[in-house]
């Protein structure tokens, strides 16, 4: 069931597969489970996410929130390669599967980790996410205000989120939520899907 990625430690026995996806036009074999989220392929609104987003930063400090077997994180890697990427979820199955992956292509920046193993002080330069709207807003609103607000001065974060699950909606909330020190935009529209855009200004 598909609750079962929300799990810190999903049940049942780990069933591994291999997959050939193209992250931001970087061809790579990932290995993927059962009982994370989008397990058997790439997502459409992950790639949706990789396709408009702009080029990562060079150096500095990226995180992809909620990361499952680590598409986002990957991407940022290979993208730039002297990134740094922390990637974090619940689930610890999805954090070895995205060391598993990392390893496997020599992205040695990376770092697959719990929420609470982030250093305190951190802040992001960059925020990619496909962030799980399925938990309910009032749970999404609590993780995406703990996270956006460690952008650094004028860090970006970019979000996919679906029309149908309450995007314009979330965009409206985190405005109000992020208030003056943020801009809040709609970057695009694809796919059914919409980007949002967040800047902490400097």
């Amino acid at each position: 069931m598909t609750e079962h990625y929300f799990s810190a430690q999903p049940e049942g026995e780990l069933v591994t597969r291999e997959l050939e996806v193209r992250l931001r036009g970087h061809d790579v074999a990932v290995t993927t489970a059962n009982a994370v989220f989008s397990g058997d392929r790439l997502d459409k609104a992950t790639r949706i996410l990789l396709d408009e987003a702009p080029d990562p930063p060079s150096t500095g400090a990226a995180l992809d929130l909620g990361c499952g077997w680590g598409p986002i994180a990957l991407a940022l890697a290979l993208d730039s390669p002297g990134l740094d990427v922390w990637a974090i979820d619940v689930n610890e199955r999805a954090l070895e599967l995205t060391r598993r992956n990392a390893e496997r292509l020599g992205l040695n920046r990376v770092r697959a980790v719990t929420a609470d193993e982030v250093p305190a002080g951190l802040e992001f330069d960059v925020i990619w996410s496909n962030p799980p709207i399925r938990i309910g807003k009032p749970a999404l609103d609590e993780l995406l205000a703990t996270w956006l607000p460690r952008l650094a001065p004028g860090g970006e974060a970019r979000l996919v989120v679906g029309k149908h699950l309450g995007a314009d909606s979330l965009q409206r909330r985190l405005a109000d939520s992020l208030g003056d020190g943020f801009a809040v935009e709609r970057a695009s529209t694809s796919g059914g899907f919409r980007i949002l855009r967040i800047e902490r200004l400097r």
